[in-house]
């Protein structure tokens, strides 16, 4: 009987949020599955500017769903229920200091900065000294670094990609789909570079145009834009479809 492997990806797309921020915008990074939750939460640090040791995370699905809590540290991040492009909702001890941060701000409006800086109980008092959030220089350039590593992985990738040319787009929870290359580069209100590409079949989600500005065009439901990380340049030759063969 002839083995069969399941082949899944080593690393997650993940959408970060905190809990001194509930209405701001998730922050995406990509994380390796094959690390332990101790791990994963020393690099959210990076990402949140929390304490790996008082963090609690939580975990929702694509559809804003609670999954569960994330918390054993000693568990691999892969070991839980977790996909491409979930939730990590993280909570932590001296953010929640922004309950107080209001009535701080309101303190801080009414007082010159000498004033407020010879007061020893705010909160930007607090985080100096215990050199928190951007108050940590490492850490901040330890989060600069990431950010300039991933733009330049990312601009590798689309780099080989060239517009005219075969591929294959594998994108998480869709099938492996071949298209053309139509466009490579940024897209407006868009973090990053992207991939314009035409599908063989009508498979996309527009024709080109995103958000009234056309970056290709191609016929309606052929086009998409992907990242680069998801599409494979290659001799990819273009499949026939004999829909009298189907019923």
């Amino acid at each position: 009987m002839e083995n069969i492997q399941v082949i899944t990806q080593d690393f997650l797309n993940m959408h970060i949020t905190k809990s001194d921020a509930e209405t701001a915008a998730p922050i995406e990074r990509r994380f390796k599955k094959g690390i332990t939750v101790a791990e994963f939460k020393s690099k959210l640090e990076l990402v949140t500017g929390g304490n790996a040791a008082t963090m609690k995370l939580k975990l929702y699905d694509t559809k804003n769903k609670y999954i569960c809590d994330i918390d054993n540290d000693d568990a691999l991040l892969g070991s839980y229920p977790i996909d491409d492009l979930m939730r990590i909702h993280v909570i932590d001890k001296f953010t929640l200091l922004s309950d107080v941060g209001s009535s701080d701000s309101a303190e801080r409006f009414r007082l010159s900065e000498e004033e407020y800086e010879k007061k020893g109980d705010t909160v930007r008092s607090f985080l100096q000294r215990n050199r928190l959030g951007k108050y940590n220089e490492e850490e901040m350039m330890k989060i600069k670094e990431q950010q300039q590593k991933e733009l330049e992985e990312e601009a590798r990738l689309a780099a080989s990609v060239l517009v005219g040319a075969r591929c294959e787009v594998r994108v998480p929870h869709a099938p492996a789909r071949r298209a053309t290359v139509r466009y490579n580069g940024p897209l407006e209100g868009a973090k990053g570079l992207w991939i314009g590409v035409q599908y063989d079949e009508p498979r996309g989600k527009n024709d080109g145009e995103v958000n009234g500005k056309r970056y290709f065009t191609c016929p309606p439901k052929y086009g998409g834009f992907v990242k680069p990380v998801y599409v494979t340049v290659g001799d990819f030759p273009e499949e026939q479809f004999d829909l009298d063969d189907e019923i």
